[in-house]
């Protein structure tokens, strides 16, 4: 049914695996915007305009997992007020600060801030896994293992490129397969020149594992994607780290901890640490 004189949002619940695929289908039937709360229960959010057939839920039924919650009628408000407070500033580890690009309050003198724009790709410090992945490279680096020669693969935003390069990490490439992540990461390198001082943080590109700018051995290795994917990757993974070489495995629901630590032993990675916040975790290893 089409409502000619008030918008639509969908309230949602949306497991993060599914989050992706959710957005993509949500703007095919005339979602003209989304966000997720920050704070639990992390509704997602789902507008549509004034004008807009409503989408058939049953159609849900196609991402495991996902809920409608209830769905409401509104007339106009501020869409942008409305978006923003969803998103607000999150201190992650011991010197990182992310805030949303609209953000103007002083950032404390302790904390450096990487600013986010929450519409782009996946990468923008409101996942678990992406806070655990920004924790483990600062103990790299307060152990001075971070060293030089980086790949993170299935980068987003390449918030953690632009971390371990912050944090000493050198010679550094991200690259993610979505067409949208090279436009988003460098919209991403743009909105974060003042505490880049105008250094260019890492190379970037779309592309895959096998794409000939992916040159070995790395001295560290960054996956936050699924466990399935990071197990398929995993024999080319094995070939381009190098002996020692460190690798940092995230996107793994915690329920799932015994299956990615056999399958990372297996492929020649040792686990050195597991780190875990809600249901997710991050794994430390090392190339044996």
């Amino acid at each position: 049914m089409v409502n000619s004189d008030l918008h639509l949002r969908w309230l949602l619940d949306v497991p993060s695996e599914q989050e992706d695929a959710l957005s993509d289908w949500l703007v095919e039937v005339g979602a003209s915007a989304m966000y997720r709360e920050a704070d639990p229960p992390f509704t997602f959010f789902a507008y549509f305009p004034v004008g807009t057939t409503e989408p058939d839920a049953t159609e849900l039924a196609a991402f495991p997992g996902v809920k409608l919650l209830r769905h409401e009628t509104f007339a106009d408000e501020d869409w942008l007020a409305r978006s923003r407070e969803g998103f607000g500033r999150i201190e992650v580890g011991s010197r990182f600060l992310i805030k949303p690009l609209w953000d103007q309050e002083p950032v404390p003198d302790d904390r450096m801030a990487l600013v986010v724009n929450p519409g782009l790709a996946f990468g923008t410090g409101g996942h678990e896994t992406t806070r655990l992945c920004m924790g483990l490279l600062e103990e790299l680096a307060e152990k001075e293992r971070l060293g030089s020669g980086i790949l993170d693969i299935g980068a987003g935003t390449g918030i953690l490129a632009l971390t371990a390069y912050l944090l000493g990490g050198r010679d550094i490439t991200a690259f993610d397969v979505d067409p949208d992540c090279g436009p988003a990461m460098n919209e991403f390198i743009d909105m974060n020149y003042e505490v880049l001082q105008g250094a260019h943080p890492f190379d970037a590109f779309v592309g895959s594992l096998d794409d000939p700018k992916v040159r070995g051995p790395y001295h560290g290795l960054l996956a936050n994607i699924l466990l399935e994917t990071i197990q398929e990757l995993l024999p080319r993974m094995a070939e381009l780290a190098a002996p020692g070489g460190w690798l940092i495995a995230s996107g793994i629901l915690a329920e799932r901890q015994d299956e990615a630590l056999v399958s990372l032993s297996l492929a020649g990675f040792r686990p050195l640490k597991v780190v875990r916040e809600g249901e997710w975790i991050a794994i430390l290893c090392e190339r044996s």
